[in-house]
């Protein structure tokens, strides 16, 4: 029965383990001294060597021969452990056994002592999905477990993990693979297997599996269902990278400004029921490699693409700077975000097309934002120069001429009013037609009122104390009142506000006396507010 590359040479021991020196050669010398720990949490991306490495290590600290740390391969314990006939070597996937029964049944068998073995070794893969009442019931057994059991834990995300069990283990954090391990690796077990891997064949399958080994074995064996003889275009072919021209025009065209085209050519895509969502992942994969390009030398070692692609992606790095890369790649990640709110991933797409394209100058390829602030700092550094030239000469220039505003006028002290000398303005009806207009709740209680102008004092007399009350519970309406009067004579007044029974008259026939008749004919009562 034919068994997957990734399976078949999985590693059998710490050795065979590749980019994680810092972690095997602890472990080894743990082994060999005698000092494993009861817990051990290994986190890190896919494929990087977590799951083999915790098989290693209950195989190593079980082996009946172990040889610096290392198992013998060769004993009872680690033949039937590689074979998965270790009774005493549990492996626990939390993804479908994340319940707390899952997790008592787990302690109960701790309990018992092991069969065949040494230690009994509980793996507990992708411990994250264990539920909030799984790693409550774990917490205890993992803090003072009985001297026979050790757990190791696994997972990809260790935020999701509880600090109180973090604690309680010893951390170890894999590494993504490095490119160069990937490529000799796969060489090896291709020349093992019989196959021709062309190098630069192999060094793209180690960039599209980014750093994760099972998933470059995997592609690796999609190939080999292409052709014994794996070449780039075999690769291309077996990931589906290949036919990716839509991607390269809808860039082309966003560096040139072209709305319609990008907009044109994701309608198309769109009703070949392409997914937008992804295809917005690829434009920002693929304006990340524009941007890497741009960053220096030796880039094209770390961007993922056939060769005729990175001719391409050349001449659009060539073309244009990098500040609008970057606002590409945050109007992009933008709309990614926004896809899972969106009703209409077609529009949003769209209008992303468009943002791109409008929110950039294409002469040059620079960014409005960025010409913008060219031309701030031009202002400024010319400014600065005209300004270094008068010290020198020793003539300062004359500030530059302001439209004539009305000044504020500085407040004087107030008067005592004297309405025997009361003369009423002629404009105030005019004045009160503008107050109805703008603020009619303080209108209406002015149509029986009256007001003059004493030097820098506007004076404002109502009949009632019912229309003090409204302007005291009305400061905002007051200060529009004041600034009607204001604009209405180009000047700043202080403000006076009296009750027409707030005064003694002598003069029988002085306007205040009609309003005080007014008052009294509607028995209102007088107050008085001074200086609003």
């Amino acid at each position: 029965m034919y068994q997957a590359l990734y399976r078949k040479w999985r590693p059998m021991s710490f050795d065979d383990v590749v980019s994680q020196p810092h972690i095997t050669t602890t472990l080894k010398n743990q082994i060999a001294g005698g000092k494993t720990a009861h817990a051990y949490l290994f986190t890190g991306s896919r494929g990087t060597g977590k799951t083999t490495c915790a098989r290693i290590f209950a195989k190593a600290v079980n082996c009946l021969d172990p040889k610096d740390g290392e198992p013998c391969l060769e004993c009872e314990i680690c033949k039937n452990a590689d074979k998965g006939a270790l009774a005493d070597i549990i492996e626990i996937d939390a993804a479908s056994n994340s319940r707390v029964d899952d997790i008592r049944d787990l302690r109960e068998g701790v309990a018992y002592t092991p069969e065949m073995c040494r230690y009994k070794v509980y793996i507990i893969d992708e411990v994250h999905m264990l539920s909030a009442g799984a790693f409550n019931a774990l917490l205890k057994t993992m803090e003072e477990p009985p001297p026979h059991v050790k757990f190791i834990l696994a997972t990809t995300e260790v935020h999701k993990v509880p600090e109180t069990i973090v604690s309680r283990c010893q951390h170890f954090d894999f590494h993504r693979i490095r490119t160069e391990d990937i490529v000799a690796r796969l060489s090896y077990i291709a020349e093992q297997e019989g196959l021709t891997l062309h190098q630069d064949a192999a060094r793209l399958i180690a960039r599209i599996s980014d750093g994760g080994m099972r998933d470059a074995l995997s592609l690796l064996d999609q190939c080999v269902a292409y052709s014994d003889e794996i070449t780039v275009e075999t690769v291309s072919g077996a990931a589906g990278i290949a036919g990716r021209d839509h991607l390269f025009d809808i860039l082309e065209a966003a560096f040139a400004g072209d709305a319609g085209s990008m907009i044109r050519i994701i309608d198309e895509l769109y009703d070949r029921s392409k997914d937008l969502a992804v295809l917005c992942s690829e434009l920002i994969t693929q304006m990340r490699n524009v941007m890497i390009l741009m960053s220096g030398q030796n880039a094209e070692d770390l961007i993922v693409c056939l060769p005729e692609e990175l001719a391409r992606l050349k001449k659009i790095a060539a073309g244009t700077d990098i500040d609008t890369v970057l606002f590409f790649i945050s109007t992009l990640q933008a709309a990614s975000e926004r896809f899972s709110r969106s009703a209409n991933k077609c529009i949003e797409m769209e209008m992303c097309a468009v943002r791109m394209c409008s929110g950039r100058e294409t002469k040059g390829g620079s960014s409005t934002a960025s010409a913008i602030s060219q031309n701030v700092v031009t202002s400024f550094n010319e400014r600065i120069s005209k300004l270094e030239k008068a010290l020198q000469s020793g003539r300062m220039p004359a500030p530059a001429a302001e439209e004539d505003k009305p000044k504020p006028l500085p407040p004087k002290p107030l008067k005592k009013f004297d309405p025997n000398n009361f003369t009423p303005l002629e404009d105030w009806t005019k004045i009160l037609e503008q107050i109805n207009a703008q603020i009619p709740a303080i209108g209406a209680f002015l149509q029986n009122s009256a007001a003059c102008i004493e030097g820098e004092m506007f004076y404002l007399i109502v009949a009632s104390s019912f229309a003090l009350k409204k302007f005291k519970a009305r400061p905002d309406d007051a200060a529009k009142l004041k600034q009607i009067v204001n604009n209405y004579y180009g000047k700043n007044f202080g403000f006076m506000l009296f009750s027409s029974h707030d005064v003694e008259l002598e003069d029988q026939d002085n306007p205040i006396k009609t309003l005080i008749n007014r008052a009294k004919s509607a028995e209102i009562d007088v107050e008085v507010k001074k200086n609003i």
